[in-house]
């Protein structure tokens, strides 16, 4: 079984590790003539529009982020309108800005270098306005084509193994990353920001769906090769990450499994030529589960919890009623966008920023995470200007909801060096870094594991983002030397690994020209 094969995992993070020198040392330039175009385009079949009109749910962005729907019996149903709610929401057109030579469009949820390079899908049953099919969202049109007419439902309990929410759910949204698209500005380090940027989706789609009322949930656990072929994708382009079901239906039976023909369906190519990185291709494969047994021994693991010994902390604190925003999910959503520029005379609170940790660290929906509520990244941070915490670097414990103080001190300039010598870290009022102890991870889960940790990080940080921008903050995503990061936060976090970085701050205004 190539998912136990752990060196594989191994073998890729260490390829693709920044440092001070790989960086310098790295020939690669951004061949603007060639960059990919960032919609997957079916020419040949006809687009079935999606309601643009739909009702905002009314729903509080805090408690949208934070509070899941968990079924309790009967049915759930989305309707057209709440598919094209969330699918418009995690991944639609929502600014669009023009610019010398072109038009930039940016969508709902954040991306590593706005090149958008996870895909969704909708595997549904007949829904109110919905025939059941297989279909591709598209959201330069929010439009969905249907690439298989039918209910095939069943074929996903079965690559699944009858995963509960998964053989239950009424509509199933699959989300899958095209490697090239990526990989144009990153290379090989390309396949980290599958689980950065699908995560920072699924933040968005985890949000909307409980906004909406319906239960949703990610999961890992399914034999690639079969969802690869019901979506009939070019693995050496595009392959499936996770799916993530929409709703519950009452019903015991499950449809049949149906026969899945490679399709062929005619695509518009990215760019004129394609570069490929293997290393990307070999992770993925070696990531891959290929069987029952092996998704059966994925939902079956059990995720130990980190053993680091418990300092004094700062306990978290309530934002006050009167302060808590009321914005709509959606309308938080509409406003979000990666801050470009901070502004280091900015403060934030304590209050603030423990709301962020609150709504984000309460536990994913997730089957990559047991028991629930399991979290497989441990979160450190770098204190530059928050009121009611001194400056410095502190681990956030989780089951105390404290912050620990690992050491005292004013550290803007480690924070720029550590985020690839960029302003941003060091004008952000806090930097918080995703570290995870991979040898526990891949131990227990095989080379899954480290999709999941990517994928758990990008969706914390979601969350994370989304909190910060209910509270008109701002927030981005950035890039590390992997080391540096390790070595900074030793001995406590001594054998981690750095997995991702979210700064959060005040954004600079710019004054008028």
């Amino acid at each position: 079984m190539k998912n136990r094969d752990i060196q594989a995992a191994w073998k890729y993070h260490e390829a693709t590790k920044h440092s001070y020198w790989s960086i310098r040392n790295n020939p690669h330039f951004l061949d603007w003539a060639n960059r990919p175009l960032p919609f997957k385009i079916y020419p040949k079949i006809e687009p079935f529009s999606l309601p643009r009109d739909v009702p905002q749910t009314g729903v509080a962005a805090l408690s949208a982020i934070s509070e899941p729907v968990f079924w309790a019996g009967g049915d759930s149903l989305p309707g057209l309108q709440d598919l094209a709610r969330i699918l418009y929401f995690a991944a639609g057109i929502t600014k669009q800005r023009k610019y010398p030579g072109g038009e930039a469009f940016f969508r709902a949820a954040a991306c590593t270098g706005a090149l958008y390079e996870i895909e969704l899908y909708v595997v549904t049953g007949d829904l109110k306005g919905l025939d059941a099919g297989v279909y591709h969202f598209n959201p330069a049109d929010v439009s969905l084509r249907l690439l298989r007419k039918g209910d095939f439902r069943g074929n996903l309990a079965q690559a699944t193994v009858m995963e509960p929410a998964v053989a239950r759910a009424p509509a199933t949204i699959l989300c899958t990353g095209i490697y090239w698209r990526n990989a144009w500005k990153y290379q090989a380090r390309a396949y980290r920001h599958f689980g950065w940027d699908g995560g920072t989706l699924l933040a968005n789609m985890l949000a909307v769906s409980a906004a909406s009322g319906l239960p949703a949930e990610i999961v890992l656990g399914f034999v690639d090769a079969e969802v690869n072929r019901l979506l009939d994708l070019d693995t050496r382009r595009e392959v499936s990450l996770c799916l993530v079901p929409i709703g519950r239906t009452s019903e015991s039976s499950r449809p049949p499994v149906r026969e899945v023909p490679a399709l062929g369906l005619e695509t518009i190519p990215l760019s004129e030529h394609e570069v490929e990185y293997p290393a990307m291709l070999e992770m993925h494969d070696a990531s891959s589960l290929e069987s029952n047994e092996e998704v059966a021994q994925w939902r079956g693991k059990q995720i130990l919890p980190s053993s680091a010994s418990a300092g004094d902390g700062v306990p978290l604190q309530q934002l006050p009623e009167e302060e808590q925003p009321k914005d709509t999910i959606e309308q938080v959503i509409l406003r979000c966008g990666s801050t470009r520029t901070f502004d280091q005379g900015a403060s934030i609170t304590l209050a603030q920023l423990s709301t962020i940790f609150d709504c984000a660290t309460r536990g994913l929906p997730a089957d990559l995470l047991e028991p629930p509520g399991a979290q497989l990244n441990d979160l450190y941070l770098i204190v530059h200007s928050v009121r009611g915490l001194k400056p410095g670097a502190y681990f956030f414990r989780r089951e105390l909801k404290t912050l620990e103080l690992l050491k005292a001190g004013e550290f803007r300039a480690e924070a720029r060096h550590l985020g690839l010598e960029q302003e941003l870290p060091a004008d952000a009022c806090v930097d918080i870094f995703f570290l995870a102890d991979l040898n526990r991870i891949l131990e227990q889960c095989g080379n899954r594991g480290y999709r999941a940790v990517q994928l758990e990080a990008g969706a914390i940080g979601g969350k994370m983002y989304l909190a910060a921008y209910a509270q008109r903050m701002g927030a981005t995503g950035l890039t590390f030397f992997d080391d540096d990061v390790t070595n900074f936060f030793s001995p406590h976090a001594k054998d981690k690994s750095a997995v991702f970085l979210l700064a959060i701050g005040r954004p600079l205004k710019r004054k008028p020209q």
